[in-house]
């Protein structure tokens, strides 16, 4: 009896340390095309990434498209200029947006947005450092919406989104690589309790980049997924008065991806690569090897406030944090808007932290975005 209870709670012990080292590995959840994980807007930017339940503006395709229905204005365009990785000494890479809405009447607007990113000349490499010649990476998304009020205070928006990317497109190393191209989808909603000066309670779900897999070669089993994503988020207006509103919010996001199994299961990544677009996204959800600990660990949080006076000037000032095993992207943001007549001037920074090799890459990295209110107010 005392062997068989030595084997038992060997194997306990093991099995539970086991467990804790696959909870403590870092196995971020990845995908193609991640251009289209970054916020492309400054007003979200300096709240922390924070977007899918505040106030409408034209950049709210990039959010949750299904805000436009109650945005106070006819119709308006957003465009966004956001230099790239400066932290780490490049000059050349840059993310570059435009977005748009029309109403239609009072419950239907259609909209629609454009994301450019470049990465600037990289030089290409074989495995012992030969040079290959060199390119210029460039990544795009373009889309279109719809989105309509089912009520007075709810909305609903669907959109589809082309994308395109064109990593490199030469032969390198016997394999021949190709732009690549997916299509996806966007679904939101969006609950605000006093529709009429959007104060109170909003809440906000936005399910976008809902599409197929991308590829770089003719090798059907190399297919890669694109950022499928799902977040909920919540606003209320704390102060509102004639002259004075604050908001704070927040958002909890969640990569519907399949956790990547843990390096040197052959077996595992076969069936990780093979798995079904639709069957991904659920599977996402209970698929970490470390458990629900590890699940849990996948959802990452933007919290974030926004002051506006006199409807004239806002400030704004944010958090988002991802697990340290799960890409680690942790950092405060401020920002500050102006308004003169029709057009909003806004501003982020994402301020500086970590020092050495564990400072953040993205520290100092700047947002700049116009806004356009165009067609008479509500």
């Amino acid at each position: 009896m005392r062997n068989v209870l030595k084997v038992f709670f060997g194997g306990l012990l093991l099995t539970l340390a086991q467990d804790i080292q696959a909870q403590n590995t870092i196995n971020v959840v990845t995908s193609a095309v991640p251009f289209l994980r970054i916020s492309p807007d400054a007003r979200a930017g300096g709240m922390g990434d924070l977007g899918v339940a505040t106030m409408p503006d034209a950049n709210a395709q990039f959010y949750n498209l299904a805000k436009y229905p109650f945005a106070k204005n006819n119709s308006g365009i957003g465009l966004t200029y956001t230099p790239w990785l400066k932290d780490l000494g490049l000059n050349d890479v840059f993310l570059a947006s435009l977005a748009g809405y029309k109403k239609i009447d009072e419950t239907q607007s259609i909209s629609g947005s454009l994301r450019y990113f470049n990465l600037g000349n990289i030089e290409f490499t074989d495995n012992f450092g030969n040079s290959l010649g060199t390119g210029r990476p460039r990544e795009l998304g373009l889309d279109f919406g719809y989105s309509r009020k089912l009520s007075d205070n709810l909305s609903l928006g669907v959109g589809l989104r082309y994308i395109n990317s064109a990593l490199a497109n030469a032969q390198i190393g016997g394999v021949a690589y190709k732009p690549g191209n997916a299509v996806a989808g966007d679904l939101g909603i969006y609950y605000v309790s006093n529709p009429e000066d959007l104060t109170g309670l909003s809440l906000g779900l936005a399910m976008t980049n809902m599409g197929s897999k991308i590829s770089y070669t003719g090798d059907a089993a190399q297919k890669d997924f694109i950022p499928a994503n799902m977040t909920l988020g919540a606003m209320y207006t704390v102060i509102s008065n004639e002259v004075n509103r604050l908001s704070l919010g927040m958002d909890i996001h969640k990569l519907m991806v399949p956790t990547p199994p843990l390096l040197g299961d052959s077996a595992a990544m076969t069936d990780y690569r093979s798995k079904s677009v639709v069957g991904s996204w659920f599977s996402s959800f209970g698929d970490a090897p470390g458990g629900f600990s590890e699940e849990f660990k996948e959802f990452a949080f933007s919290l974030g406030g926004e002051f506006i006076y006199n409807e004239q000037f806002a400030v704004r000032a944010g958090y988002f944090y991802e697990n340290k095993n799960k890409g680690n992207r942790q950092y405060f943001s401020m920002g500050a808007g102006f308004r003169y007549n029709n057009l909003d001037i806004n501003l982020s920074y994402l301020i500086p932290s970590g020092t050495g090799v564990n400072r953040n890459p993205l520290s100092n990295t700047i947002r700049f975005s116009l806004l356009f209110n165009l067609g008479p107010a509500e």
